[in-house]
């Protein structure tokens, strides 16, 4: 496991430095807020979020350091909304839905070929690079429409940069599952940039 930047402040933190945990809070904060968003939307997030940091500040000398501060906050988030979801009759549903087929399927020959090759993606001219907003605003729009079991993976793996491993202790969940709901929640984004790239249009 590699030190982060962060995972230097634990002694502080551990000591009560609240200088040191105001730096992790800024540094975490909207990263840790994108994940309760997935799991529980935009109007408990930020309540829970700040129940999970007042959780970290009181829990932080039981932290062992057998993963990264990262992590450890994050698994926090997670269990918090897990509480919340409890508690208000709902839940996140990691199963595997055997029957919903991903954004690619028909794009394949049965040989494994594709039907029609995807278009080649190119950022690197100035009218692209302007348009690039445009396309990140429509993959979040599309990604509010995911599953939240594929919006979640896709946050934590791809947009926070966590182990897969780690995702997979955290929700509760098989391997093979995780990476089922990954892969479909990225072969969705994959359609998205494909029809801007085609059409300039979400």
């Amino acid at each position: 496991m590699t030190e982060s930047p962060l995972d230097t402040l634990l002694p502080r933190l551990q000591q009560g430095d609240r200088t040191a945990f105001t730096q992790v809070v800024q540094v975490l904060h909207n990263n840790m807020l994108a994940i309760a968003r997935s799991m529980i939307g935009n109007g408990e997030a930020e309540e829970a979020v700040q129940d999970a940091w007042i959780s970290v500040f009181q829990n932080v000398n039981k932290f062992e350091g057998r993963s990264t501060l990262k992590t450890w906050v994050t698994r926090i988030v997670i269990n918090e909304c897990k509480m919340r979801l409890r508690r208000s009759g709902r839940e996140i549903n990691l199963d595997i839905n055997s029957e919903e087929q991903d954004a690619l399927t028909q794009r394949f020959r049965e040989n494994g070929h594709w039907h029609q090759p995807p278009v080649a993606w190119d950022f690197h001219t100035p009218e692209q690079l302007l348009e690039e907003q445009d396309l990140r605003e429509c993959m979040e729009k599309n990604m509010a429409r995911m599953t939240p079991q594929q919006r979640l993976l896709i946050e934590l793996r791809d947009l926070q940069g966590l182990p897969f491993d780690d995702i997979c202790n955290m929700l509760d969940i098989s391997a093979s599952n995780a990476r089922v709901l990954l892969h479909r929640a990225r072969a969705t984004l994959f359609t998205v940039v494909e029809h801007y790239q085609e059409t300039g249009e979400c």
